[in-house]
């Protein structure tokens, strides 16, 4: 008799479902869509959309493992494992009504209160960072429920609980409990990232009552059962365990493999990140945020940088009119170097290697002989020097980098990571579904599992990785010869 686990992930967007059986196979999936609220700056979800959403794609996701497996039932559920977006502010009053809509972790209205928390901590903005990992911001939680006190008294007192996390709303619907994971709670701004517990002090220093905000669990921890009511709405069967979860940038970091120092996951999305496992946050790189990891000892450090997939659309449409296919077979065809042609692929601003929200983009190296597949090239390599660049700042040295992410489906991008930074680069095959296979590895303790998802090594070509050793001292010397020309 098969196992399950269901997995659920509370993204801004949709609710995303997953049945993994006990083997890694999704045998049932399904997702709903999220409306935003936006307006002049504010970021705001309704949570009952959210549990509303969740209790559709359950009932699909059940329909459909009927359908797989015909002795298929809800008891046969070993455990229901949660990610989610982190860094919010979900206000409920006694009965796990929310007051409010959340306050999304891209709304950054409360400046003013992080201000004012800098003030009144002893050793502001730089204490607060060695305490909790992270700058203090106004998109912090914390600042943000000192805005919701100031501006909007009625509703903080009515608030008897806070949540961080859009999966706690949702753990809090199935089991009645009010708890958040250590990775999602580091985005609070409240919690002491090495201790693991929240810091009375700084929730003195802001005027927030700490016993507001939830009790702290390990992502693989059990912090509930389905209550009746709950099991009602959703399908799943009254007292099915329910697990703690993890946030979305944690959950990502460990689907990738990534679990101890020198194992690096680059994310090339529209933007992306290189996270890693390591004994200590990072304080010292820009823009670094820091997670305590849960999972295991150690912290999840992500380090963010704003050009990735956003370069890759925009050289595609530029240079091969929008089309993917096209815009492979040039770059296919253009030799590593790109002719000698150079791309500095800040196009929007940079914050990691660099920091500069105004610096531009620029080519060098242009001659009579440059094809539109150098330029694309370029560009492909101007994002892959820009992380060699980032990873030399690291401690530890790789020994293992894995690539997610829509760049991550360019074969020959991959190829251009492996060439620049002299290491096999690692891309999951079916990327899609990894996140929900490792978290049904926490509920069937089953740490192998993420193995069975297929996986293509890409290994670095030595003549490229000499002409890449040539060109990158030039691509270094890039940014402060463009920097000073804005």
């Amino acid at each position: 008799m098969r196992e399950y686990a269901a997995v659920f992930d509370a993204g801004t967007t949709a609710i995303k479902g997953a049945l993994v059986d006990g083997g890694g196979r999704i045998v049932a999936s399904a997702s709903g869509d999220l409306d935003l609220i936006v307006d002049d700056g504010v970021r705001e979800q309704a949570p009952e959309q959210w549990w509303r959403v969740m209790c559709e794609v359950a009932h699909t996701m059940l329909y459909d493992a009927a359908l797989d497996d015909h002795d298929f039932n809800t008891p046969r559920i070993a455990g229901i494992i949660f990610s989610g977006q982190m860094q919010d502010v979900i206000a409920l009053d006694t009965d796990l009504h929310p007051v409010r809509n959340a306050i999304l972790y891209s709304d950054g209205r409360a400046a003013a209160q992080a201000d004012a928390l800098a003030d009144a901590y002893s050793g502001g903005r730089g204490r607060f960072l060695a305490t909790v990992g992270n700058r203090l911001e106004g998109c912090l939680p914390l600042p943000k429920l000192m805005w919701m006190r100031d501006h909007e008294p009625d509703a903080f007192a009515w608030t008897s609980h806070v949540l961080i996390s859009s999966k706690d709303y949702l753990i809090a619907r199935l089991a009645g409990v009010t708890v958040g994971d250590v990775a999602a709670c580091s985005t609070a701004g409240a919690m002491g990232i090495r201790t693991g517990r929240w810091s009375g002090e700084l929730c003195a220093a802001a005027g927030i009552e700490a016993s507001l905000l939830p009790q702290l669990h390990r992502p693989q921890d059990i912090v509930g059962q389905v209550t009746a009511a709950a099991a009602e709405a959703t399908g799943f069967a009254a007292g099915t365990a329910v697990y703690a979860g993890i946030g979305d940038a944690g959950a990502t970091t460990f689907a990738s493999g990534v679990t101890r120092p020198g194992q690096y996951n680059i994310n090339l999305g529209t933007s992306g990140w290189i996270a890693t496992v390591s004994s200590e946050p990072f304080v010292n790189k820009p823009g670094a945020a820091n997670l305590a990891f849960g999972v295991t000892d150690g912290f999840v450090n992500a380090v963010p940088f704003l050009n990735a997939g956003d370069v890759h659309r925009w050289a595609t449409g530029l240079f091969a009119d929008g089309d993917y296919e096209r815009a492979h077979d040039l770059i296919e065809a253009a030799a590593p170097g790109a002719n000698g042609v150079l791309c500095l692929p800040y196009l929007v601003g940079e914050r990691f290697p660099v920091m500069n929200p105004t610096v531009r983009g620029a080519y060098v190296g242009l001659s009579p002989a440059t094809s539109a597949g150098d330029m694309l090239r370029a560009a492909l390599e101007g994002v892959a020097f820009s992380i060699r660049q980032g990873m030399a700042s690291f401690d530890e040295p790789p020994t293992s980098i894995s690539l997610i992410g829509g760049g991550a489906r360019e074969t020959a991008w991959c190829q251009i990571m492996a060439d620049t930074l002299h290491h096999p680069v690692e891309v999951f095959a079916n990327a899609d579904i990894l996140p929900a296979v490792a978290l049904a590895s926490l509920v069937f303790d089953r740490p192998d599992l993420v193995a069975t998802v297929a996986e293509t090594t890409y290994q670095p070509d030595p003549a490229a990785a000499r002409a890449y050793d040539a060109l990158y001292p030039r691509f270094v010397a890039l940014y402060p010869a463009v920097a000073p020309l804005g």
